[in-house]
């Protein structure tokens, strides 16, 4: 276990009485009051933890005491209790640890949801809309709020491509390992010999931007608007409303279509591009403090195959930690928590073990 500096928990544990204090006294101004109430909702967590170690510590201290005591009974019940205590403090030490993790600075913002359909054809286009639907679903679960972004849709009823965005607490720190290659096996409705196929679609999870994260100058967007085409209602080609944005500088080309109001469509491609923008110089900052070093779970990497989907044997397989459940059905429901939560805890373990080497 990391050793923690006494010294840095009573910073800690100072600042956030501190903290405390400004807001008790109802003198701040409502932008002040937010910057403090987010300080303290950040170090309070450190602090609680802090303080469930200092007690079980003293409680042992007092515990060892009774268990050199005369009394055979007493020593006993000392005895067993000091096992417990041991239990107790293991856990408090790795709440502690944890909460003492650097946080990564996008973890309570919304994201920007983007599935697109890989090899496998119209089965390929099918697998990503039900990967749609078991985000969607699972977003319900969480109170969080989905809005689609814009949509490309196969003959067959799935997706080419879609963007959603996902708003709500904690969005991001939830799915940001989603990103990968997703595998499908099961036998397509149009196979007639029962022969499984494999298809697959490719996800990915952005922290959306805001206007003050990304700043895009006029001289480095073109702007083309041009009539829509496709599947759009009854507008689609008698005006010109769709809208691609060119930001000169990166390449980065976002096209919006699937609003009839031109000024909607401009927003909507512009909250695509200042997310995109904004992972990129996430991805730049993080390979220079990490030496360009990956983790098994949180690489991001968009090309690498991170999980299968098999119909056949109702199973869902987590390549990056070896996981596999027997739950099919219900993972495709939305019931993603035991599987989010098992990638949680292996980044967790892993930041905590590079801490000691």
């Amino acid at each position: 276990m990391t050793t923690i500096s006494p010294e840095r928990i009573a910073q800690i544990e100072a600042r956030r009485d501190e903290l405390q204090a400004m807001m008790a006294t109802g003198d701040l101004p409502s932008d002040r009051f937010v910057a403090v109430s987010k300080e303290y909702a950040e170090l309070e967590p450190v602090a609680a933890a802090a303080g469930e170690v200092r007690r079980l510590r003293a409680e042992a201290m007092s515990l060892t005491e009774m268990s050199r005591d005369g009394d055979p009974e007493l020593r006993a019940m000392a005895s067993e209790e000091l096992h417990e205590n041991a239990a107790a403090l293991e856990r408090a030490d790795l709440a502690l640890a944890l909460a003492l993790l650097p946080r990564d600075a996008a973890d309570e913002r919304a994201a920007m949801l983007e599935i697109r359909a890989g090899t496998g054809g119209d089965e390929a286009g099918l697998f990503a809309g039900d990967l749609l639907r078991m985000y969607t679903r699972y977003a319900e679960r969480q109170g969080w709020k989905v809005e689609l972004i814009s949509a490309s849709t196969s003959e067959a009823g799935g997706y080419k491509e879609v963007v959603a965005s996902v708003a709500g607490k904690g969005v991001f720190a939830k799915l940001k390992f989603e990103s990968g290659v997703h595998r499908v096996q099961r036998v397509p409705v149009t196979e007639s010999g029962g022969r499984i196929h494999t298809s697959a679609a490719t996800v990915a999870v952005l922290p959306e931007a805001e206007e003050v994260d990304v700043e895009i100058r006029n001289e480095d967007l073109r702007i083309d608007i041009y009539r829509a085409s496709g599947a759009g209602g009854q507008h689609v080609n008698t005006t010109d409303s769709a809208v691609r944005l060119t930001h000169i500088p990166t390449g980065l080309v976002v096209i919006q279509q699937d609003q009839r109001s031109q000024h909607k469509n401009r927003d909507k491609a512009m909250q695509v591009l200042r997310t995109r923008l904004y992972e990129l110089e996430r991805e730049r900052l993080a390979s220079e403090r990490s030496g360009a070093r990956k983790s098994m779970v949180g690489s991001g990497d968009r090309s690498e195959r991170i999980r299968t989907y098999n119909f056949p044997q109702g199973r869902v397989t987590d390549h990056r930690i070896n996981l596999t459940l027997h739950r099919l059905p219900e993972i495709l429901e939305g019931e993603m928590d035991e599987l989010l939560g098992a990638l949680i805890a292996q980044d967790e373990a892993e930041r905590l073990a590079s801490l000691d080497s």
